[in-house]
């Protein structure tokens, strides 16, 4: 009952938030439900998800809750069984889907040779992709692992770093060092570093090779060019495998069009090449990043039906809200002085 209520019952108020129209009790070892039938059912099918999942050693947390409750909202089949497949093991922690999208993502890369993970900050696209490798090396399906990203600045003039080449590219890799660290053994991660079994190196050092027998993951892929995204993908050797993970609403490219933006377009019906689009829902970091997104990506719907309308000529499909908006704010508000009335609590002369 503990691990399926959470600490100080966090679990449990995120299953009144699901079903807003359902209380719930807990006494003891028993669980109540009362309030509205369709919710309540919905409610214990929850319950009863989460209590297999708990007795099958899932650790459980807010983003598990939430995608139960959608899984079974969608009919998708039974969350213990969608969400319950562990990836890899290290040190005691499981890493595993916990979203149906991360889960139809891990599918892909298990039934494709080319793989685009598409999706905002916080979704697991590049940590699934390398848990991914990571079992692929283990279970000998790769002989090496090789981890890229492109070496962009952030918005941020970083200028001539000091150290060797090694130390200057550092900064731009350690995001892929720490995910390696988390799901190796951190003593076995340098020899294998040094033989060449895994090998973290900028993008500019991928052209002119030919990458057989390996698991190869490009990270920040939305920060690549269309040249450097061919480049890339021409790599692909016998017995190999690509996964290409990037947010296409976070390029910092100083100019040019994005690389993984085109080739979305260019290999799009391509068989045995599968892009997997994480959204919001798949967000599995504080509850505030899903929010941020959503935030983020009305804002640019927005700024682009305002672009679209200034090209064409046509009237500013924001006008009328924003006027709607201002009628609203200033119902109310204390009058001014060309209504010649004095505002409440100011003083008159």
């Amino acid at each position: 009952m503990v691990r399926l209520l959470g600490p100080h019952d966090r679990l449990l108020s995120t299953v009144e938030k699901q079903y807003p129209l359902v209380d719930v009790h807990v006494r003891g070892n028993q669980i109540t439900l009362e309030g509205d039938p369709v919710q309540v059912a919905a409610a214990r099918r929850l319950v009863d998800e989460l209590l297999v999942m708990v007795r099958g050693g899932h650790d459980l947390g807010e983003t598990e809750v939430t995608s139960s409750a959608r899984i079974l909202e969608q009919g998708a089949g039974s969350p213990a069984e969608v969400l319950s497949q562990a990836i890899l093991t290290s040190r005691g922690k499981s890493i595993r889907p916990k979203t149906l999208g991360q889960k139809s993502y891990v599918d892909a890369i298990d039934d494709h040779t080319i793989v685009f993970g598409i999706g905002p900050a916080g979704t697991g696209k590049t940590y699934l992709a390398m848990a991914k490798a990571v079992q692929a090396l283990t279970r000998k399906e790769v002989d090496r692992i090789i981890l890229t990203r492109p070496a962009v600045e952030a918005g941020e003039r970083l200028g001539f770093l000091p150290g060797t080449l090694t130390d200057k590219i550092d900064p731009y890799l350690r995001p892929l060092y720490d995910a390696l660290n988390e799901m190796m053994d951190p003593e076995l991660v340098p020899k294998l570093l040094a033989s060449g079994v895994v090998e973290v190196a900028p993008l500019a050092y991928m052209r002119g090779r030919t990458l057989n027998n390996a698991f190869i993951v490009l990270d920040e892929a939305q920060n690549t060019s269309p040249e450097q995204m061919k480049m890339f993908l021409t790599r692909l050797g016998f017995g190999s495998k690509i996964v290409v993970t990037g947010d296409i609403t976070q390029i910092d490219l100083p100019t040019g069009a994005s690389g993984l933006q085109l080739v979305t377009r260019v290999l799009d019906g391509i068989d045995d090449i599968h892009f997997a689009r994480l959204t919001s829902d798949d967000v599995v970091r504080h509850s505030l990043v899903g929010r941020i997104v959503d935030a983020y990506t009305k804002y640019d719907a927005e700024k682009q039906a305002q672009q679209y309308a200034r090209e064409n000529g046509l009237p500013d499909p924001l006008d009328g809200a924003n006027r709607e908006d201002r009628r609203r704010g200033l119902q109310g508000a204390p009058r001014d002085r060309a209504n010649r009335r004095p505002r409440p609590g100011a003083g008159g002369r």
